[in-house]
């Protein structure tokens, strides 16, 4: 992960009109909880010195995922050229919580952003190695033209957040 990088990975989000946020892990707890509106629900994250808002229910039941408006989950990378984010499915309930509720908050650490897509393919075939199971790509927020004109959070997510872990 390089500098520019980060940055590239920072364009495509703004052309995604995804909102981005930096921050280091010992301030990210207090970030996630800035961004989020409640209901909400999350997976547990990864991250050293990280850890969910207490407002968030980390293991919800079905009735509070489908009440839910925020979902928070870890992405295991994320691609610079595209603004993409790797969300592992997981028993957890990492995809769910990234689909159903209105805005998903995704957190990445900033040395888990690959300049593109050959090195995020390179990443899934060394965690494939290892035992890894299905990644799913979410890039933007849900939109479908289907019916006509383009339509925003029909499928998904219709508001999306990045926050970025800096010091990881």
């Amino acid at each position: 992960m390089t500098t520019d990088t980060v940055g590239r990975f920072e364009r495509s989000l703004d052309e995604l009109a995804v909102s981005v946020a930096f921050t280091s892990a010992a301030d990210a707890t207090d970030r996630l909880d800035a961004v989020l509106e409640t209901p909400a629900v999350g997976v547990p994250l990864p991250f050293d010195g990280v850890s969910l808002p207490n407002r968030i229910a980390a293991e919800p039941t079905a009735t509070e995922l489908a009440d839910a408006r925020t979902g928070i989950t870890p992405a295991t990378f994320a691609i610079a050229e595209y603004g993409t984010v790797a969300i592992e499915s997981r028993a957890a309930g990492d995809e769910p919580i990234s689909l159903y509720p209105e805005h998903h908050v995704a957190v990445v650490a900033a040395s888990d952003i690959v300049p593109d897509i050959g090195a995020g393919f390179d990443r899934l075939a060394d965690r494939f190695a290892a035992g890894g199971d299905s990644i799913v790509f979410a890039t933007g927020r849900s939109a479908t033209a289907d019916m006509g004109g383009l339509v925003h959070g029909v499928h998904g997510p219709g508001e999306v957040t990045v926050v970025v872990l800096e010091d990881r």
